[in-house]
């Protein structure tokens, strides 16, 4: 992995980092279009988009153009990966998980049930090996990826009755993504794949019983609180919420090497601002929803252990038949459970001290 990779990742790292002036005198002008898998109401996410393409124009002194597209503006969100791979558009953004009907593999750049949190898959893609073994995974789909933000740990969604027992699970029609889905069907869920704008519809209608998406901020703009009100956390299938920019293979190598890099810093400044900014609008966003009549109900640990066990057994299974999951899986868990070991010793006691004592003061 080069270090380039991380260059705006720190939090330190800015547009001037490269000359604009230079660049000017010497680069191409290129005109690329970004299909994002998201909504133009969600500023958060589709906005790590917006966030990319105003710092590459402005270190290329506008030599560099990138235009996003709303999801469904030029492809849907679950066929972005097809257009970027045969370069209907030259890149994208939105979530790896959203291609496991091709391939299970893609899950984990993003997120799967009982994996890490934001910082810990950071740490792999970054430092631990992941972005690397990933863009092995990749190339066999004419894409290349970076990160591209992070929700942070979600929430477990909006449910129209009470979920208490695993039997309450059965027959439930869920809206949920990737992996999650098929773990939950062990449970005797029924996984809906919704893109987020057809949620609340749905919802609405009675459709599906149930919904997730990403947690307070962006929950609340879609107003799920008004047809399901049961607010259920933690979202265990999603502990980082990783986004991804992928980018069309041929279309990557050809551009000028001060561009890859450009595009390397700019994808890591998004993936530091993006968790960033739902860590400072999530909690005024959870209080606004509480006070409008949502309830907040922790899942049973009943549930908990169940779908721990159904997703472990889902990975074996799927291990077993597909050399590529299986590669990535492996390495993903040891590079878990060693964070974990660490997280417990230090991040962990403060957090649950500090989450104890912010009452006294």
């Amino acid at each position: 992995m080069k270090r380039r990779h991380f260059l705006a990742a720190s939090g330190g790292a800015t547009a001037s980092f490269i000359a604009a002036p230079a660049i000017a005198q010497s680069m191409p002008e290129i005109r690329w279009r970004l299909t994002s898998g998201f909504p133009k109401s969600l500023d958060t996410l589709y906005g790590g988009a917006d966030v990319l393409a105003k710092f590459v124009s402005e270190s290329t002194d506008g030599r560099f153009q990138i235009q996003p597209f709303a999801a469904g503006e030029i492809v849907g969100t679950f066929q972005a990966l097809d257009a970027i791979s045969n370069a209907t558009v030259e890149m994208g953004h939105s979530s790896s998980y959203y291609y496991v009907g091709k391939d299970p593999t893609f899950a984990f750049a993003s997120a799967a049930p009982f994996t890490m949190n934001a910082r810990q898959q950071n740490a792999w893609m970054y430092h631990g090996g992941g972005l690397d073994l990933y863009n092995q995974f990749y190339a066999k789909h004419n894409v290349f990826m970076l990160p591209g933000g992070a929700t942070g740990a979600q929430m477990g969604g909006w449910f129209r009755r009470e979920i208490k027992t695993l039997d309450d699970l059965k027959g439930l029609k869920f809206r949920i993504a990737g992996l999650a889905g098929q773990v939950m069907a062990k449970l005797g869920v029924v996984p809906q794949q919704i893109p987020g704008a057809d949620i609340y519809p749905a919802l609405e209608r009675g459709t599906i019983d149930a919904a997730e998406w990403v947690g307070p901020y962006d929950d609340e703009k879609l107003g799920f609180q008004r047809v399901a009100p049961f607010y259920y956390y933690p979202g265990f299938w999603e502990g980082p919420g990783m986004v991804q920019f992928f980018f069309n293979q041929q279309k990557w190598n050809e551009l000028p090497k001060q561009y890859r890099a450009i595009l390397q810093a700019a994808a890591g400044y998004v993936t530091v601002d993006m968790v960033a900014k739902y860590d400072a609008l999530n909690p005024a966003a959870l209080r606004r929803l509480v006070a409008a009549g949502a309830q907040l109900r922790p899942f049973s640990p009943e549930i908990m252990d169940a779908s721990f066990t159904a997703a472990n057994e889902l990975y074996d299974e799927i291990s077993a038949t597909n050399p590529d999951f299986k590669r990535v899986y492996e390495h993903m868990r040891a590079f878990r459970n060693d964070e974990y070991l660490w997280f417990q010793v230090a991040e962990y006691s403060f957090d649950n001290y500090m989450i104890r004592a912010r009452a006294r003061r």
